[in-house]
């Protein structure tokens, strides 16, 4: 039973024992090679299990992971230990990546009936320190905004890894309308508070991808505490 188990400490910070000095080593700009060899290092592997097993021992997120066969649970992608000199996500992968301010992340969701199907909708559990406040106790409201676009853009890197997403260019934020309907409440570096958010792609016109997200938290996630209604706008191929 999920309830039976000890409870992990929320994880260490990956940035506090990764950090080196710049001067000390040259800074090299690493490849995509490089960055597809690091997912499956010794070192994302444990953060990952470590995330997951932190989330497991919270009786209604387990219950939310286990609810449907075959999930697919992982890290986020934006959450990954990246080659030193890489600083692609480091918003998410280094500076929100401490034990009293994102200690944990995670993103599921149910796999397409084909691999090279589209990916719709996406969800991520989130632990959120008192390091990521406005007010004592309460997210900042533009960390709340940060976490729906981070999730909303799940979407894409789950969708261009499968193939289904016949470009790899990026995407960025045309806009994002946020309404705030409860306080994000925040937790302590021991004891973290948990939300719940979940993206949905809503429609797709050429370049132009629409998404909503919500975020859920208090008693157990079942309370909506922000909607966000987002378009973002995929860069063109550049001609050689």
């Amino acid at each position: 039973m999920a309830s039976s188990k000890a409870s992990p400490s929320p994880p260490p910070s990956t940035t506090e024992s990764k950090q080196q000095n710049p001067q000390s080593e040259e800074m090299v700009t690493p490849t995509a090679s490089d960055i597809s060899s690091v997912l499956d290092s010794p070192a994302n592997k444990a953060q990952e299990a470590h995330h997951i097993a932190f989330f497991n021992s919270i009786p209604w997120c387990s219950s939310l992971l286990g609810s449907t066969p075959n999930l697919i649970i992982s890290q986020s992608v934006s959450r990954i230990i990246r080659p030193s000199g890489c600083e692609e996500d480091a918003l998410i992968s280094q500076t929100l990546n401490s034990p009293d301010a994102i200690p944990a992340y995670i993103t599921f969701y149910s796999p397409p009936p084909k691999p090279t199907d589209y990916v719709n909708e996406i969800k991520s559990l989130i632990a959120l320190g008192p390091k990521v406040n406005g007010w004592e106790g309460i997210c900042h409201g533009g960390i709340v905004m940060t976490l729906l676009d981070e999730v909303m853009g799940q979407i894409f890197a789950v969708n261009k890894d499968s193939g289904a997403m016949g470009s790899k260019m990026p995407l960025l934020t045309g806009y994002l309308n946020t309404a705030f309907k409860r306080p994000v409440r925040t937790g302590t570096k021991e004891k973290p508070a948990i939300v719940l958010v979940v993206a949905r792609m809503t429609k797709i016109e050429g370049r132009k991808h629409f998404c909503e997200g919500v975020v859920y938290g208090d008693k157990e996630g079942r309370n909506e505490l922000a909607r966000a209604e987002a378009l973002f706008v995929q860069l063109r191929e550049q001609k050689l």
